[in-house]
């Protein structure tokens, strides 16, 4: 009976969201594998029954065990009551609501929806949908300053770059700068504030923008609060800005006190439920975008963060500078913080992993992949799909050319680990959300996690891969010219496991572009169903020839090659 079928709905984010003013998208989960169809029945919440109205819903893929459809549907007064009408090539079907799955429509119920709450609340900056974005870690940049950073921004820019990440430049003792002394000091090793102003308006002058990283789950025990708290005891009236466990206040090995992580004496957790801890935060968010007109922040750490901080962070930030981005560090599943009312994207390391199983250790075919590709994007609302930093690494991890020959098959995983790598950076380019290039990747730099993956960037160009760079310049300007690459849907094409081949699609509107990856070392010629039908004649970007469609596509594809069809 259908009626024992899996089926999934809750009329909340990300299965329902606000898509414009007056619509509303919803998600639904199926069994897989039953081709079934599903239609949405709607209406507005206070009509009587029968004034319903169905519009048949889009099957997106398979994620594993269940399958993706959606609807877009307009709800003109912001309030909808809907529910599914779920079915098989048999003729057996069952209705869905907040009430289950039945047989009987009424007994299903419906979903409310009760009221469309001001949708420009989750709209995002208007440049975010178009960067590139390029994260420096500035120690080990250029000079190992700002003034450094800032003669090297017309690389940059020739690279293709639009927006900069840099790990913190407030003072500390460490290298990394993630135990702050001075919220309000750039380090004096990396330079002053006119340094940080002269980098930022240089950037913007070039088209770029800037984002910092804040740092505000913990301090370091350099912080003027917590040395006072090390000084007077229990007598400092700091002592409730930290979670201290007892006095006299105990360091390093085992302090007697809550730290980032496990025991990292350097950095005392803050208590940012304190109100003063979260006035004095606050204005150190808005103090550097007034001060020295950066463009966002990236939050440390932002899954250990009280809630209700970021909500006032976004609310009040945003009210001064709509146009700021905010992107949360949170290593795992990042929905409850990406729901429009904390951070408008977030580093997307679930889609890192995904990436070096597939790319990288090739430890995984490519229907897992679109499956992972698929349940990860539905664990989010669009809005904050396109801000994900879609990152291949980063400070925190092994590079990725590392991964690639650590990994692969058999005995060529060597010869065969810049190819892979390449294969990798095509599908960050042509994704979704905001590809984030961690410095020296586009030069093949290579390294282990922490501190191999943080030397010195690799400026002499015989020491570069220059054909990799190529590639990222390449890919970039594509990307840049194609507005379907930055703001179309992503849906799968299809998959062939017994080749290690797969294809998707890009789409906008009419624009379709078409994309195929063969992670494999061998030469295929492929009769693949048509993306499109509105044409007769394909290009393929790379390499400039033109292909005939029909029904059919007939295409040939190189050993670990890429094709882009529009």
């Amino acid at each position: 009976m259908l009626t024992r079928l899996f089926v999934y709905h809750t009329a909340e984010d990300p299965f329902a969201f606000p898509a414009g003013p007056r619509l509303l998208k919803l998600r639904l989960f199926v069994q897989s594998g039953q081709s079934l169809s599903c239609t949405v029945v709607h209406a507005d919440r206070y009509d009587s029954p029968g004034h319903e109205l169905p519009q048949e819903m889009e099957r997106i893929g398979c994620a594993g065990a269940y399958d993706i459809h959606e609807a877009l549907i307009p709800a003109e007064t912001g309030k909808c009551r809907y529910l599914f009408h779920i079915g098989n090539p048999a003729g057996e079907y069952l209705w869905y609501g907040e009430r289950g799955s039945s047989e009987n429509r009424d007994q299903a119920g419906a979903f409310q929806y009760a009221y469309i709450h001001r949708p420009q609340a989750i709209a995002l900056p208007a440049w975010s949908s178009d960067a590139v974005v390029y994260q420096i870690y500035p120690e080990s940049y250029h000079q190992g300053t700002l003034q450094g950073i800032t003669d090297k921004l017309t690389y940059l820019q020739e690279l293709g770059v639009t927006a900069i990440y840099m790990t913190p430049i407030f003072e500390s003792p460490s290298g990394h700068k993630y135990n702050t002394s001075d919220y309000y000091k750039v380090d004096p090793g990396f330079g002053t504030l006119e340094d940080l102003k002269m980098l930022v308006g240089t950037a913007h002058r070039l088209g770029m923008k800037v984002l910092l990283d804040a740092v505000f789950n913990h301090s370091g025990d350099t912080f003027f609060a917590f040395r006072d708290v090390l000084e007077h005891g229990e007598a400092s009236r700091y002592k409730d800005w930290f979670y201290i466990h007892s006095f006299p206040v105990s360091g390093a090995p085992a302090p007697g006190y809550e730290t980032f992580a496990k025991a990292e004496a350097s950095m005392p957790k803050l208590n940012m439920d304190h109100p003063e801890v979260a006035d004095y935060m606050m204005d150190v968010a808005r103090y550097w975008v007034r001060e020295a007109g950066i463009d966002g922040w990236r939050l440390d750490v932002a899954n250990e963060v009280t809630p209700a901080f970021w909500t006032r962070l976004r609310r009040e930030l945003k009210a001064e500078f709509p146009d700021l981005l905010l992107i949360g560090e949170i290593m795992h599943a990042s929905g409850p913080w990406l729901r429009g009312d904390q951070f408008d994207g977030g580093m997307n390391y679930l889609l890192r992993d995904a990436v070096l199983e597939f790319f990288a250790a090739q430890s995984a075919g490519p229907s897992r992949f679109m499956e992972q590709l698929l349940h990860q994007e539905a664990l989010y609302n669009d809005q904050a799909n396109s801000a994900m930093f879609q990152l291949l690494g980063s400070h925190d991890t092994l590079r990725f050319l590392t991964a690639c020959k650590e990994g692969g098959r058999g005995w060529d995983r060597e010869a065969t680990a810049m190819s892979r790598m390449r294969l990798a950076v095509f599908f960050q380019m042509t994704y979704i959300g905001l590809p984030m290039i961690y410095y020296g990747d586009e030069v093949g730099m290579e390294g282990a996690t922490d501190p191999h993956c943080r030397r010195p960037m690799l400026w002499e160009e015989q020491a570069q891969h220059t054909g990799l760079l190529d590639w990222y310049k390449r890919l970039i300007s594509l990307r840049t010219e194609h507005e379907v690459l930055r703001r179309g849907a992503f849906r799968p094409w299809f998959t062939d496991e017994t080749r290690s081949i797969l294809g998707y699609v890009r789409r906008s509107g009419q624009d379709r572009m078409g994309l195929i990856i063969n992670n494999s070392p061998n030469r295929y010629h492929l009769e693949l169903p048509a993306y499109r039908s509105d044409t007769k004649v394909l290009t393929e970007l790379l390499s400039g020839l033109t292909l005939r469609s029909s029904s059919k596509l007939l295409v040939e594809i190189e050993p670990f090659g890429c094709l882009m069809l529009h």
